[in-house]
Order: structure tokens, then sequence, then C-alpha cells
């Protein structure tokens, strides 16, 4: 698929914030969404965001790709085909490569560092570039979960506390090289492979082990064919309210207002309501067999960091902006 360019977006931003503000009672909000109905991201904005802004407009959900096909809303936010998305760090930092530092493993630690993260000036050059080039106006973040190491292994058989403990284990991830990059950061031996593919590799033993949320892990079944779960928390998930500058712009100040605390609003629902399910899905892996535990995250954060340090993929980061990152964390 064509990307546009910078410039190209820019243009197509320019023209659209020409047009006049919104004269209508009662405008359309259209979101879409590659996500499905009942995912908490589309429960949260159906049921706390639509209601909250229901006097001046009027919240229209497109669910499973339907109006726009994944991966383009973005640009379809910045032409005007489009008011909202869900926008993850890894789809902005196709435009911007200083996005790809909040899609790193030991980036964010928790959910409740995701929002300081979110709400600290540091951000502040990162929303105002997706408004001044792409259009977009990030509104809030929302959490959508921590991934950590599945294995095959038992845990009197293999015990991950540190990097080292996974010297040699072969980790299923996902193919690109970010991933890839990010499974050898953590100790493994990254084996790529198609999602459909891990059930049976894993009941096999063509690989040791995955690393998907654990809602994945029992959606999948994964822990049919496997032993241990270390909570590894390597990456702490996330998406963006991605909100159009022009219809934002034509907007009254209280209508911005709302708008701001109805996504925010939405995020902190669909939030508790994710850490929540987590916390059960610990309680049903342990009923299940598995040994579920946390390992030194502290040696794995320093350890993935140091290993992001001077590499490719950290060369676009804000200098500092690492740092100042975990200084807002525990």
């Amino acid at each position: 698929m064509m990307k546009f360019t910078r410039r190209a977006l820019m243009a197509l931003t320019a023209a659209t914030i020409a047009l006049p503000a919104y004269a209508a009672d009662t405008i359309t909000l259209r979101m879409s969404t590659p996500a499905s109905e009942t995912d908490q991201r589309s429960v949260a904005l159906a049921e706390v965001f639509a209601p909250a802004v229901a006097g001046f407009a009027t919240y229209e959900p497109h669910y499973n790709g339907s109006l726009i096909a994944q991966g383009s809303e973005l640009e379809a936010i910045a032409s005007g085909d489009l008011e909202m998305s869900i926008a993850s760090a890894q789809e902005l930092a196709q435009f911007f490569p200083e996005f790809s530092i909040f899609a790193t493993g030991y980036v964010h630690q928790d959910a409740a560092h995701q929002v300081a993260v979110f709400n600290d000036p540091l951000m502040d050059s990162f929303k105002q570039t997706a408004e001044d080039e792409l259009g977009v106006k990030l509104l809030s973040v929302m959490y959508l979960g921590r991934r950590h190491v599945n294995l095959r292994q038992t845990k009197d058989e293999l015990t991950v506390m540190t990097p080292a403990d996974l010297a040699g284990v072969n980790l299923r991830m996902p193919g690109t090289d970010a991933w890839q990059f990010l499974g050898k950061a953590l100790g493994a031996n990254p084996t790529p492979m198609s999602f459909t593919e891990v059930y049976t590799a894993l009941q096999t033993g063509s690989v040791d082990g995955q690393d998907n949320p654990l809602p994945t892990v029992v959606d999948a079944k994964f822990y049919e064919v496997t032993n241990q779960i270390a909570l590894t928390s390597h990456l702490v998930d996330l998406n963006y309210v991605a909100f159009s500058k022009t219809v934002w712009d034509g907007l009254s100040a209280e209508q911005q207002a709302q708008v701001q605390a109805a996504a925010d609003a939405a995020a902190e629902s669909g939030r508790n309501k994710q850490l929540q399910k987590e916390e059960d899905l610990v309680s049903f892996l342990k009923e299940q067999g598995l040994a579920v535990y946390e390992p030194d995250l502290k040696a794995f954060r320093t350890h993935v960091q140091g290993q992001y340090a001077g590499s490719e993929l950290a060369a676009s980061w804000p200098e500092g902006a690492l740092d100042k990152i975990n200084a807002l964390g525990n």
C-alpha cells in the first residue's frame, strides 16, 4: 500500500483546515477500527464516549475494518475522510519514526505509567508533530495489555528470573525485524512464525514458547500445551484515541472540553476492565496447572534497554526521552 509523504499529508491537512467550521447542531463522528464490537476498546468508546458527547455529536462506530482498511485510518483522517480511529504507536512510527520509542520493550512499565507518560510534557512534541503534519489530535491513551513469556518447560525444568535464563530458548515472536530484535534483547532465540501455527508448534515442541498478553493465551488455548508463564511484562501495549484536528478546530471550547473528558473517561473505563480481566486470568491459568510468577523485572528492563541503546531502532528517539520516561515510572 502506498503511503502519503509528509508533504502530501500536510497539503491535505491544510486543505481540510480551510473548510468552514461545522455549522450543524449535530456532527457525526465516524470511528473506524479493526477491532470487533466486543473488544474492550470498542465497548468503552460506545458505552462511555458516545453518551458523553451525545448533546452535539453522533458517535458512529465501524468495526472489523469495515469502513477504512486497517492501517489506512490515519491517512483517512489526514485527508478529511474520517473523524476518529484508535491508532497504535507502530502505525504512527510509519510516519514519524520517533514514535517507535512507545512500541519498544520495557519503555512502559504498566498501565499507570502509560498514562503518566502520555500526560507528561515530554509528549507535547510528539502530539504537536501528529497535529501539524498529519492533522491528527491524540486525545488519550488506551491500555491493551502486557505481553509475557509463556513456555512449555515446567518451572522445575526452567525458572526464568533474568534474561540469562532464556538463553537457548526458542521463543516464537512475530516476524518483523522489530519483534525479532525484542526477542533477542530478552535473551531468547526468537523464532518467526505465523500466529496460526503457534499452537501446533508448542504441542510438538517445534518451539519452546511464545509471548502474548494473558487474554490471548486463554483465547488461543495455549495453556493446554504450555506449563508456565513468566510475567515479564516486556511490552505494555497501547492505542491512542485519534481525532481529526479539523473537526476539533470546528468545535467550541466547551465541546472540545467535553470530547477530551469523554475520551479520557472511555480510556479509563477500558483500562480498568482490561486490568481486571488480566488479574482474573492469572487465577484461571493457575487453576489449569500453570506456574505463573514474576521474574526480576529490573534485571530484564536494564538488559533490554541496554540492547536498544545505540541501535538503529533507537536512532530516531529524541535525546533524553527514554530517561524522562523511565523517571516517570516506579
